[in-house]
């Protein structure tokens, strides 16, 4: 579904824009969800008497439901106002979560995290399009990278938050506190003003826009992004005890978050200034290769020396979904929350694909201190695609506005 306006008031007249960090209230609390299930798998392996491997699906689970369930979703609340998508999304998400919370085995967990993961899917493509319809198109960038931030500031936030509350109150206390906030989100939701959307093109018309070289290019580098990032945080504690013979973890997600947080906030006014998303992901994808690839180095000399790379590495993964969203966004104006979820449902997809591929490659004996060198590589490869197949199609749009 796409956002559209009975008026096309500026910003700052209609004063519009000022909603736009009430969705990041509601991407805040799917930031904490997301993240901080990793952090939380020690604790659910020992509660259910589990083993580690088979707890770890519930973050496959989520991001898989996310990435396939949050589409088919949305679809059928298409018709309905974005108001009201926004607050079905959030409830499912809540309701999620209170599952979660109450699960008292794996399987009822699972199927919780499933549910929270559809709820999340809903949400996140649409808060991003809405904010962007919220925004004039020169603010559109700093009203992504708004949303954006509420992702990356639960993270740094509440992932380490999260950490120290189950040790104190377990891992369902941790899940009590994203049940609660995601009502304050929905709460906060209920706020927006009413805002028209058309009807999304079916489900088969959204596959077919894949058939677009750049459409499918920038989708695959995200895909490919989500891989690498999650299939390394997913195990960053194994991680770090191969490699910086330490057991503690809170303050390196401290570090990955903090570099989210930065990367969020900031790329929105540089790709609004300059205008050249394209250029902003090559020079971001470049960061991350070199941080992934530093970190394993940085490690074994000091757990200090790791805080650099995972500062870098965080910001740059953070940053890259926005001037992703506005190659797409541009590529299919007319359909910009297709195009954005396309995009984040990748994302997610690429995360549950991770984060499975993480344990296979550390179950096949890898040492976890390789592990970067695994994620980096894979990386690589999504440089090379967005330097061939994007490069090459945003030049053939490129001569095709240019002809007369």
């Amino acid at each position: 579904m796409s956002v559209t306006e009975k008026t096309a008031a500026p910003q700052g007249q209609d004063g519009r824009g000022r909603f736009v960090p009430l969705l990041a209230l509601g991407t805040f609390a799917l930031g904490v969800d997301a993240y901080v299930m990793a952090g939380l798998l020690p604790h659910v392996s020992s509660d259910l008497h589990v083993p580690a491997s088979a707890a770890g699906q519930i973050v496959t689970v989520f991001t898989l439901c996310y990435a396939l369930g949050g589409p088919v979703f949305a679809t059928l609340l298409a018709k309905r106002p974005a108001k009201v998508v926004l607050g079905v999304a959030l409830v499912v998400f809540t309701i999620g979560n209170a599952m979660t919370a109450l699960a008292p085995t794996l399987a009822v967990l699972l199927i919780a995290r499933a549910v929270a993961g559809i709820g999340a899917g809903v949400y996140s493509p649409i808060a991003a399009a809405t904010a962007a319809g919220l925004a004039t198109p020169e603010r559109r960038g700093r009203a992504l990278a708004t949303v954006m931030g509420g992702l990356s500031i639960g993270t740094v936030i509440g992932v380490p938050a999260g950490m120290l509350l189950a040790s104190h109150v377990g891992w369902r206390g941790t899940l009590w506190l994203i049940t609660a906030l995601g009502v304050v989100a929905l709460i906060g939701i209920v706020r927006l003003p009413k805002i028209e959307v058309s009807p999304p093109p079916p489900l088969g018309r959204r596959v077919r826009a894949l058939a677009g070289g750049r459409i499918a290019g920038i989708v695959c580098v995200s895909l490919l992004g989500g891989i690498a990032s999650l299939g390394l945080y997913t195990y960053l504690a194994e991680f770090l005890l191969d490699a910086a013979h330490t057991d503690r973890t809170v303050w390196a997600m401290w570090a990955w978050g903090a570099g989210g947080i930065v990367g969020s906030l900031l790329i929105g006014p540089v790709v609004d200034r300059t205008r050249r998303p394209f250029a902003a992901v090559t020079c971001i994808l470049v960061l991350i290769v070199a941080s992934q690839l530093v970190l394993p180095a940085a490690a074994h000399a000091s757990a200090a020396w790791a805080v650099v790379p995972l500062v870098i590495w965080g910001a740059a993964g953070w940053a890259v979904q926005v001037p992703q969203q506005h190659q797409l966004i541009a590529a299919q104006p007319r359909q910009a929350t297709v195009a954005v979820s396309l995009n984040s449902s990748a994302v997610y997809l690429g995360s549950g694909i991770g984060s499975a591929l993480g344990g296979l490659v550390l179950g096949l004996g890898t040492a976890p201190a390789s592990l970067p060198y695994c994620t980096g590589a894979l990386t690589v490869v999504a440089l090379v695609l967005h330097l061939t197949v994007v490069r090459g199609a945003v030049r053939r749009g490129e001569r095709a506005t240019q002809a007369p």
